[in-house]
């Protein structure tokens, strides 16, 4: 769904999400990240794998500028296997435009661009905030289905977020042209897909 007056991603978020990894080669049911033949289409000649996901896949990000991506994951404890209530979620990259290796985020990214700011609302529920883009909530908890799932508010409606997938054409490093911020998820009532795409 187009919607120019959609929430609005500032461009310094943007220029983190595009520029700051190096260039290479390359609650309810329907959360699932199977096989999604859109992201099987080539984008600016990159093909986009779909990642592979289990029950701690929130959701995952991806932009035109290779193939790398970031997913975003629970944090459970590793004795406990119970969340990890200081820091619920967990990001790192899966680089497909390299081997496809799994890499943690370096401390610039995890400090200022994709990295993530956490909190603790009491009774298994999190606000949970891009660190560069702290006015965009999104809300860790457990859903209908007793697991949890995360939630975004986007054109007034209610979300469980499953992606994020920036089209970048051209601009420059500080004023990329950004074609347009799409995500996808699931509403939580009725388990129908939800896109929502818009140009900042």
């Amino acid at each position: 769904m187009n919607n120019t007056s959609a929430l609005k991603f500032p461009l310094i978020l943007l220029a983190f999400i595009i520029f700051t990894l190096p260039v290479k080669a390359s609650l309810s049911r329907g959360l699932h990240l199977g096989e999604d033949s859109a992201r099987r289409r080539p984008v600016d000649a990159l093909v986009f794998p779909v990642p592979s996901a289990d029950a701690n896949t929130m959701f995952y990000l991806q932009r035109t500028t290779n193939t790398a991506t970031l997913m975003y994951e629970l944090n459970p404890d590793k004795e406990t296997g119970k969340l990890d209530t200081d820091e619920p979620m967990h990001v790192y990259w899966i680089r497909y435009n390299e081997k496809g290796q799994k890499e943690e985020l370096n401390y610039i990214q995890r400090k200022f661009a994709y990295g993530l700011s956490q909190k603790s609302l009491g009774n298994d529920k999190y606000d949970i905030r891009f660190v560069s883009y702290k006015k965009f909530p999104l809300t860790l908890m457990k859903a209908a289905d007793g697991k949890y799932h995360i939630f975004a508010t986007v054109s007034q409606k209610l979300m469980a977020l499953r992606s994020i997938f920036i089209k970048i054409e051209g601009g420059s490093f500080w004023l990329p042209n950004i074609v347009y911020v799409e995500m996808k998820g699931t509403d939580p009532a009725t388990g129908k897909e939800i896109t929502e795409r818009f140009k900042p």
